[in-house]
């Protein structure tokens, strides 16, 4: 087996990556979910969606990551007016492990980082709360739970459904 190719059992990481929807707001159309299923369906073990200038839902379809928006890491908005309510200025890295055999999630960790002056800086305790609170209520429809771990780092879980079998 060459130096380079997966050990045994282990297999690619398929992820598909899609600038989508609109810069601003949290509902999900019907046809971006029906489009991240049919990814998942076909192969993809996370679904990556960005164009959102703040994090949108976070879903686990058939044990597969679905990302409706990461929202910006690093951007040049700041100062911009009138989306105060999307907090844009709180940003996540993101943290997902899979298993090596399955591509099945087995964790996901986002780390609430704050964009001041053009430069990353841990998210305050107050911050991180409430990047947990908006994340929590708008992944709910999703089947999804967002925790805070005592050292500020924001933990998905989630319970698998009724569609994620077959």
């Amino acid at each position: 087996m060459p130096a380079d190719s997966p050990t045994q059992g282990q297999r690619d990481i398929v992820i598909a990556s899609i600038h989508w929807g609109t810069n601003w707001g949290y509902e999900i159309p019907r046809d971006h979910v029906r489009f991240a299923r049919w990814l998942v369906d076909g192969g993809a073990d996370i679904v990556h969606g960005h164009s959102s200038h703040h994090p949108r839902p976070i879903e686990v379809y058939r044990q597969r990551l679905i990302l409706y928006g990461c929202g910006d890491f690093i951007n040049d908005y700041e100062g911009i007016e009138g989306y105060e309510q999307y907090r844009d200025d709180l940003v996540l890295m993101y943290f997902a492990a899979l298993s090596p055999e399955t591509g099945a999630l087995t964790a996901l960790h986002m780390a609430p980082m704050q964009i001041r002056k053009f430069r990353l800086n841990k998210a305050s305790g107050a911050d991180s709360r409430s990047v947990r609170e908006t994340l929590e209520r708008i992944c709910l429809t999703h089947g999804t739970h967002v925790d805070l771990t005592a050292n500020g780092i924001l933990a998905l879980r989630w319970e698998p459904r009724a569609s994620d079998s077959g």
